[in-house]
């Protein structure tokens, strides 16, 4: 509950778990909230002044609603792009000007050159760690070329592998809050370059046309146009998951759930967690069919807690990622990724769930309809062309470049 949050792993002796002791009741644990100091502020708005090319990049835990807003003005008054970090990308609106994109898996070349040309670099969050700096690669080591402020509640992690121009231990919503009362600063310098900055987004983002009779694009772009603003999306792990990560528009916070660790089965139990504690709102997982058959059973949960999710679940008949590595490694030797698998919409019915199957883009829509007016728990199997490895490239591409090798 306090500096960097998240799970924690408790080891109790044996004997705790079964004498039975008369102790006085606690009170619920109260977290302590960590500000920054009035000079940190002063500086940070002096090296802003001074920018040129700045950028901020949101991310990490203990993140609330009113810091996001809180930030969303501290950024519209100073006119800053602003980036989100690996699957965070519920931090900030993804439909407002000032968002030109995420940074982790897959980063956009153009935003990522962004992040290394940058001469002052706002990391509000996000430890920056592998996923956030695309192997370390974003910026030097370790001294970085960019100006980075770096804003974190746990003062363990402050300078460990960067070394910050600002360092800033405070909790997300306290930043957050005095970032909001600061006096704006002139952003004439760069502010033009923050429409180049969303061109470049939306251009990644822009329809891609890929083998089959199922484009995931028009997937995407009718969830991202129909779902409730507030709909919660989880996933899982696996190359399926560039379609949510990058072409659904997150509009706030809490939208979105997804593992920063690249763990496979997530979605589905994520899903049914999200929907037992929210049932007023819409869940949708997406699962690949590998990633899927990890976790598939806990439908049986779903239903046994009237927690109607909708699973999509991806289906190309392989492990995608590993296979593209083997294509990338070693073209044509395929060895373990194909799948044979069930028919997922006959699995999901006998759990007493919904079921459909999609195999041309035109029948997403009614069989999602279906799925929100059957009131169940409910899997879609979407059967995309296998050659559909990435939204960027084919198999046989991806063979026949390293075949070149």
């Amino acid at each position: 509950m306090s500096g960097r949050r998240g799970p924690v792993v408790l080891a109790l002796p044996e004997d705790m778990l079964t004498h039975v002791v008369d102790v006085a009741d606690a009170r619920p644990y109260q977290p302590a909230y960590t500000d920054p100091g009035e000079s940190e502020m002063e500086r940070l708005r002096e090296l802003l002044a001074g920018a040129r090319r700045p950028l901020a990049i949101l991310g990490g835990s203990g993140w609330t609603a009113d810091a996001c807003a809180d930030i969303r003005t501290f950024v519209e008054a100073n006119h800053l792009p602003v980036t989100c970090a690996f699957r965070f990308q519920d931090l900030y609106d993804n439909r407002l000007p000032n968002y030109v994109g995420d940074v982790g898996v897959g980063v956009n070349p153009i935003l990522a050159e962004r992040i290394r040309t940058a001469d002052v670099l706002l990391a509000i969050g996000p430890r920056l760690g592998e996923m956030t700096t695309s192997g370390y690669t974003l910026l030097d080591s370790p001294v970085p070329r960019q100006k980075l402020v770096h804003v974190l509640a746990s003062g363990e992690e402050l300078g460990r592998v960067y070394q910050p121009e600002i360092p800033i231990q405070a909790s997300m919503t306290r930043f957050a809050r005095h970032a909001a009362a600061m006096a704006p600063v002139d952003a004439s310098a760069w502010q033009a370059s923050v429409g180049e900055a969303r061109a470049d987004f939306l251009a990644w983002t822009a329809r891609r046309e890929t083998p089959g009779k199922v484009q995931m694009w028009d997937v995407m772009e009718w969830l991202s146009s129909n779902l409730p603003e507030d709909a919660i999306i989880t996933n899982g792990a696996g190359n399926y998951t560039a379609w949510p990560h990058r072409f659904y528009r997150y509009p706030g916070f809490r939208t979105q759930l997804a593992p920063t660790s690249g763990a496979m089965g997530y979605g589905v139990p994520a899903a049914i967690a999200a929907k037992i504690a929210q049932p007023g709102r819409v869940v949708v997982a997406f699962a690949g069919d590998g990633c899927f058959l990890m976790a598939g059973q806990e439908l049986a949960t779903a239903v046994q807690y009237d927690a109607a999710i909708i699973v999509i679940v991806v289906n190309n008949g392989m492990y995608g990622t590993i296979r593209m590595h083997q294509e990338k490694k070693y073209p044509g030797r395929v060895h373990g990724t194909d799948l044979r698998n069930p028919h997922f919409a006959a699995y999901a019915r006998a759990f007493g769930c919904a079921g459909e199957i999609v195999e041309e883009t035109s029948q997403f829509e009614a069989a999602f309809e279906r799925c929100v007016a059957s009131g169940k728990p409910a899997v879609i199997e979407i059967r995309v062309d296998p050659q559909a490895i990435t939204p960027n490239t084919t198999i046989d591409a991806l063979r026949a470049a390293a075949s070149k090798k």
